[in-house]
This record gives structure tokens, C-alpha cells and sequence, in this order.
């Protein structure tokens, strides 16, 4: 049975402005309107890419989406940071309305988009549980029967009864993911909140959406950057680039899609961020690039050779205590190690061009493709440049030139280590 439907979505936002935009614009559309004219402002707008100029006041956020949701389905939304998957939660949670389009839905809808939603500042935990069950339209008995194991799924249980603004993130999102699990919607909207909770919660949480889904026949939408938990979650995804759905199928298909869609940028051995505003105005990433040991720039190398990582950047002022760090991660999105420049650039970094040198060793990552990704900041003082996935590194196994075979283990690494044998 559809219990979700969405037709022909688009959301438009007017860049640099809150509100409907001017009197002129409103006029325009009231006009347009009694004359049984379509919006004039629907006809243009420039696509959702952050990476260009806006070339328009306006913008579609979302573009012409459309999709039906089985209920017991679980679907996965994925996407770039900027894609439109927020958006598109909160329209599906009624937060926002479209532009265009319709939201068909059939019963409760109980959404996490972001930490502390719904959730009133003053009031304690206790009695926020039943704030929100009353916004799902429950009685205060049905509430009641489910106050327990709401309490008990969070771990709050010692700070129940004190005022949610004294919560940190991650027991906002504890109680609130447990919250809208409990109160049985028949569709849980939950986007990236979970990131915020530690490793333990999160494999609570999933195991709870599957029970939901499986067990208790109910939908869940989710949005997520862990390709891991996509792929052990969904029975089904879609793929949103610049407002748009490109991809839509199964799971796996989507995510192997997402990724060889994000490796065509990143798969080059080299990145060029000269002409690109990126990091704040004291600190400028210039160029990443990943070598051999012949300073060759390579996008696939040998279990057995060494990476060579070269970072340049360009300090605007002097930065004391500043570090890049670097993490690698498989494919899934899963850390295999970062590593930070700290040590060294700890005392202080002059003004002007620098370049920060690495190297990975042999014998360390495993038979698979890794994504290195890079930011940098002052420890609790400032970022200086958001995580960003700067470039893609596959590592092949050997078996020719009379080199040993060597084999994928499972893992995120796979370091030749020395083994010793007494007799």
C-alpha cells in the first residue's frame, strides 16, 4: 500500500531575502493569478549548485521530484551537502510548504530533522515527551503507556525531569530520535541528527528503524551521509544532485551510483583550489595532490609503494596553534585513520604559502578505494576550513612481475606485520 506519494515537487527561494520578496514581485503574482496565469517567477531561477555564481535572484532548492513510499519501506535519501535532502524532509514533515507539487501522506508523520526539534527550551524532558505526543495527536493515556520505554531508550532517565536547554546535542537527540520512534508514527522522517549521537546510540537507533519497519510495519524516510548505514537500513534509495533526482532504485544500486557520480570529480590525483574560495580569510587550501615516490601524480598504487600527499595553502596572517588534518576513509564513509599536522604546525605558521608534506606507507591500506579528506581549524578557537573530500586513492593488489599475491583481507587496513615463530 502507498502511504507516502510525492508529485512533481520544486521549492524556489529568493537568494539574500526572507519573506515572499518585494511588493513589486507580489503584485506581480496576484496579477498573474486573477488573469488564471501561471506564477511568473516560476519560469526562472538558476539551479541549486554551490559550487557556481548565482546567476538569478532566485533559486530551486528542489526541482520536479517524485517519488511513492510503500508502507514497511524504508527509503534512503542521499546526496551532497546542499543536494536538496533537508529540504525535501521538510516539506515531507509539513515544516515548509512546496513551491509547487503536492504531499500526498496517509497518518502520523513524526520527524527528526535537526537537534532539539520540537522540543520547547524551558520545559523538562518529561514534559516534552508529551508535548510531542500531543502535536501526533495522542491522548494523554497513549502517552503515558509509552513514557517508560521512551525514558529507558534515551538513557535520560537522571535528567528527565530538568529543563531540556540544559541537555548537551547528544541527549537532545537521544530523547528526541526516542520520542518520535515510541509514539508510533506511521512514517518516521529522520535525517543526519544521528551523527550526533555516539557509536552505541547509533547502533541503537538503526536497530530500533528496523524493528520499526520489519517488525512493526511502519515507513521510514532517512537521510544520511554513512554509506554503511544506507545500505544496512534502506530497502530502497534516491540520489538528489542540485534539487534534482538522478538516481532512483535499490540500494545498493543507489549508493554504488552516489559514489562512482562523487569519485569522476575526485579520481584526478590532483586538486586545484586557487581559483576557489576555499577556507576562511586567513587560511587559503591551494592544491592537494598525491604522488609516487617519483613526485608522478597517480590515482591508483600498489599495496607495496608509499603514497606521497602534498598539501599547499596560504596563510593570510600569522595562525598560531593551527593543524591540518587529513582522514581516510573506504568507500562507505568509514574512518580507516586520520592523521594532523599538529606537532609540527602547533608553534605557529607564518604569513604567506606554505606546503605540508606526508606519506602514507606501504604495506598499511587495503585492496579497495579510499577518499582522503581534509580540514582544518585552531583547537577550540576557530575552523579554518570545513572537512572537504579532496581526492580519491585506489590501492591494487599485486600478482605479476613475480611480485607475491597479496589479498583483500576484511578491514579498513590491511598492515604486513611481522610474525615470529619459536621452536
Amino acid at each position: 500500500m502507498t502511504i507516502l506519494k510525492a508529485e512533481n515537487i520544486s521549492k524556489q527561494y529568493r537568494l539574500g531575502l526572507v519573506g515572499t520578496g518585494t511588493l513589486s514581485h507580489d503584485l506581480n503574482r496576484w496579477w498573474a493569478g486573477i488573469r488564471g496565469k501561471e506564477d511568473p517567477y516560476l519560469k526562472v531561477g538558476s539551479v541549486n549548485d554551490r559550487s557556481t555564481k548565482a546567476d538569478s535572484a532566485y533559486v530551486w532548492a528542489l526541482k520536479d521530484i517524485n517519488f511513492e513510499v510503500q508502507q514497511g519501506e524504508v527509503l534512503g535519501i542521499i546526496g551532497k551537502n546542499g543536494a536538496g535532502k533537508s529540504t525535501l524532509l521538510k516539506i515531507l514533515s509539513r515544516v515548509t510548504i512546496p513551491t509547487t507539487g503536492e504531499i500526498k501522506t496517509k497518518g502520523r508523520i513524526a520527524s527528526l530533522l535537526e537537534v532539539g526539534t520540537g522540543f520547547h527550551p524551558e520545559l523538562t524532558g518529561r514534559e516534552n515527551i508529551y508535548l510531542n505526543g500531543a502535536i501526533l495527536g495522542m491522548s494523554k493515556a497513549e502517552i503515558k503507556s509509552k513514557e517508560a520505554e521512551i525514558i529507558d531508550f534515551s538513557g535520560c532517565e537522571r535528567y528527565v525531569d530538568t529543563p531540556v536547554k540544559r541537555y548537551s546535542s547528544g541527549m537532545r537527540v537521544r530523547l528526541a530520535f526516542a520520542v518520535a520512534a515510541f509514539l508510533e508514527p506511521d512514517i518516521l522522517v529522520i535525517d543526519e541528527v544521528l551523527a550526533v549521537g555516539d557509536a552505541e546510540f547509533q547502533k541503537k537507533a538503526i536497530g530500533k528503524m528496523q524493528d520499526i519497519s520489519k517488525g512493526e510495519g511502519r515507513t521510514v524516510l532517512f537521510v544520511s551521509h554513512s554509506m554503511a548505514a544506507v545500505k544496512s537500513l534502506c530497502t530502497r534509495a534516491i540520489v538528489l544532485e542540485h534539487g534534482k533526482t538522478v538516481f532512483e532504485g535499490g540500494t545498493d544500486e543507489a549508493v554504488d551510483f552516489y559514489l562512482n557520480n562523487e569519485n569522476m570529480q575526485l579520481g584526478s590525483g590532483i586538486a586545484d583550489y586557487k581559483d576557489v574560495e576555499l577556507g576562511t580569510g586567513d587560511l587559503q587550501l591551494l592544491q592537494v595532490s598525491v604522488t609516487d615516490n617519483m613526485q608522478r601524480i597517480r590515482t591508483a598504487f600498489l599495496q607495496s609503494e608509499a603514497i606521497y600527499v602534498q598539501i599547499i595553502f596560504l596563510a593570510k596572517t600569522e595562525l598560531k596553534g593551527m593543524r591540518i588534518n587529513l582522514s581516510v576513509k573506504n568507500s562507505y564513509g568509514v574512518v580507516a585513520f586520520v592523521t594532523s599536522s599538529h606537532e609540527l604546525t602547533k608553534s605557529g605558521i607564518s604569513k604567506g604559502e606554505h606546503t605540508l608534506k606526508l606519506i602514507i606507507p606501504a604495506y598499511l591500506l587495503n585492496k579497495t578505494q579510499y577518499t582522503l579528506t581534509l580540514n582544518a581549524g585552531i583547537p577550540g578557537k576557530r575552523v579554518l576550513i570545513e572537512p572537504i573530500d579532496i581526492l580519491l586513492v585506489n590501492i591494487e593488489g599485486e600478482n605479476a612481475g613475480g611480485s607475491t599475491y597479496i589479498e583483500k583481507w576484511p578491514g579498513l587496513v590491511s598492515p604486513k606485520l611481522e610474525w615470529t615463530l619459536d621452536e
